[in-house]
């Protein structure tokens, strides 16, 4: 006897449980499979959101190359989305490289208002965006 397979929508809802939960390595694994799925079967609309918590979750287990790996091929896509410029930045402060996080930071401010001061984000206000810190 076979187990039924999981539709995308309910392993995605799997993936962002264990994400939710903090387990956010097995959240990067199960979410690649389902970015590597989508391209083989197209889901009914895009997959930026789906390809932002997989970044978020590579971010938070340290997995930072990957993160910006996705993050920037979000940006290939869709230029304008202010979330992904702001994990952009984040993940790049973290490598080390301020000075390139910096436009991403800027752009993510002007696009999203995520430093609705005139400022950019703390380091512990961005933690909370990001689904984590205090």
């Amino acid at each position: 006897m076979s187990t039924p397979r999981l539709t995308m929508a309910e392993r995605y809802e799997h993936a962002r449980g264990l994400f939710e939960h903090g387990e956010y390595q097995a959240a990067a694994e199960a979410l690649s499979a389902l970015v590597d799925d989508s391209a083989l079967e197209p889901p009914l609309h895009g997959t930026t959101e789906l390809r932002l918590l997989l970044a978020r979750s590579y971010y938070h287990s340290a997995q930072l190359t990957r993160a910006e790996r996705v993050v920037r091929a979000i940006l290939v896509d869709v230029p304008d989305e202010a979330y992904a410029n702001l994990v952009l930045g984040r993940t790049l402060q973290r490598q080390g490289r301020h000075a390139e996080a910096k436009p991403h930071l800027a752009m993510a401010e002007l696009l999203g208002g995520y430093a609705g001061t005139g400022r950019l984000p703390r380091d512990d206000e961005d933690d909370r965006r990001l689904g984590g810190g205090a």
